[in-house]
């Protein structure tokens, strides 16, 4: 006999599209009544998944690069650090989505002041612009490099296929899911690839990564950005959909054993992300900082790897690029649409999403402006914009009355607030120096 679930849990019924094979889905529910075999996990791979590419999209390229040329192994900690925090809110965010059957948008939306809520939906539809901005420019950017075209054109190339590999989405989350899966193996070879190539001082590299030190502000700015670039907002809200949606009707028990497939997973995806930036970090400290601290932008870092590296490191960072800018445009539009369905029960059609997080990159490119410092500056946005989804998080995932026997205890909310508070810490920072005003011992 099954165990009823708590009035406080509630079942919302996934969008058309969005949820299980009736196949897959049955497999799902054997394996949640321990009849699943010993690669029963296999079946819970996915929602972290997709949601780990955006911990490895352009503008981590941008600021990882950035970050290991000026500053060698010295900015590591920061990777370190903000993929542990990440690593953290993601496993509260598919919590939100188990113990509830919604998403962060639609909790906010049934709990929250309306006047709140607006206000919520309208910053982050900003960061969805923000986000897009640095996907779909990194991925037109690779491709513009690999075909030799101009930027314009390798845009269009981009948007044509980020919509197809849209619509492949209505046929189910789990070829979404493992196409993304795909995309993330192909990043993770190419940065291995990248490290057997790349001359490494292993020690000095350990160190960088446990040691915390901010040479100056334009180490802080790069910080932030890191951040911005690590713990996305758009990731947080759609985590809990994509675990809210894939069993919708299941009981408590079996909520229990989605929840502990769900931590492994979250542990596992973003451990694999956060190896790939920390790579990112610690090829571009021992392909740049010595002899080339000047590289900032991923044209410059492309060519300048051929004659450093060789053309194979040069091609596994193309290829490396093109597979992330396409990978998290289209897991940047999945969540744009899953924040505009959850704060305002509208949904858009496809098409008219895809063209309004593309507009500012097409922008961006019409005025001539700086792609480097558009893809930084929007990072910096992203890391602004975080407090949105994180503080609604961290309050819904504490109360009973919303997540019944999954609300979680004192010590997890304590580790929890202290990360929150160490983010916006670094965001206060930064507007500090922007207004150029002294802090903690550094000044513009």
């Amino acid at each position: 006999m099954k165990t009823e679930v708590p009035q406080a849990i509630g079942n919302a019924r996934a969008p058309a599209g969005t949820g299980l094979s009736t196949r897959t889905a049955s497999h799902v529910r054997a394996a949640l009544d321990g009849r699943g075999g010993p690669f029963a996990f296999l079946l819970f791979l996915g929602p972290a998944v997709i949601a780990s590419i955006a911990y490895v999209d352009p503008g981590n390229y941008v600021t990882n690069i950035q970050a290991g040329a000026r500053y060698g192994f010295s900015l590591l900690w920061v990777v370190v650090a903000a993929n542990l925090i990440a690593m953290l809110f993601q496993a509260l965010s598919a919590r939100l989505g188990i113990a509830t059957g919604k998403n962060l948008a639609e909790v906010s939306r049934d709990r929250l002041p309306r006047p709140l809520v607006q206000v919520m939906w309208i910053v982050s539809e900003i960061a969805a612009m923000a986000t897009d901005l640095a996907e779909f420019l990194g991925g037109a950017i690779g491709l513009s490099l690999l075909f030799g075209v101009p930027l314009l054109w390798s845009m269009g190339i981009t948007a044509a296929v980020t919509y197809a590999l849209l619509v492949l989405g209505d046929r189910g989350f789990r070829p979404m899911e493992l196409l993304i899966g795909g995309f993330v193996v192909i990043i993770s070879l190419c940065y291995l690839i990248e490290l057997f190539i790349a001359p490494v001082d292993w020690p000095a590299a350990a160190r960088g990564a446990v040691t915390p030190a901010l040479a100056d502000s334009g180490a802080l700015v790069l910080a932030v950005g890191i951040v911005g670039a690590t713990i996305m907002p758009h990731a947080l809200f759609l985590h809990s959909g994509l675990t809210a949606e894939r069993m919708p009707d299941a009981t408590l028990s079996e909520r229990r054993r989605l929840l502990h497939y769900s931590n492994l997973e979250v542990v596992g995806a973003l451990s694999v992300a956060g190896l790939v930036n920390v790579a990112m970090v610690i090829m571009a400290a021992a392909a740049f900082h010595r002899g080339h601290p000047e590289v900032a932008d991923l044209g410059t870092a492309y060519h300048s790897l051929a004659p450093l590296l060789g053309g194979l490191a040069a091609g596994a960072f193309l290829t490396s690029l093109i597979a992330s800018g396409i990978s998290s445009s289209v897991v940047g539009t999945m969540a744009g649409q899953l924040v505009m369905q959850g704060f305002i029960h509208r949904r858009i059609p496809l098409w008219l999403r895809r063209a309004v997080t593309m507009a500012p990159a097409f922008v961006v490119i019409a005025l001539g402006m700086d792609t480097t410092r558009a893809l930084v500056l929007s990072q910096v946005v992203l890391a602004v914009s975080l407090p949105v989804p994180m503080l609604p998080l961290l309050w819904f995932v504490a109360r009973r009355d919303v997540m019944g026997e999954f609300a979680i205890g004192w010590r997890l909310r304590g580790i929890a607030w202290a990360g929150a508070a160490a983010v916006m810490a670094l965001n206060l920072m930064l507007l500090l120096d922007a207004f150029g005003l002294p802090f903690a011992g550094f000044r513009t």
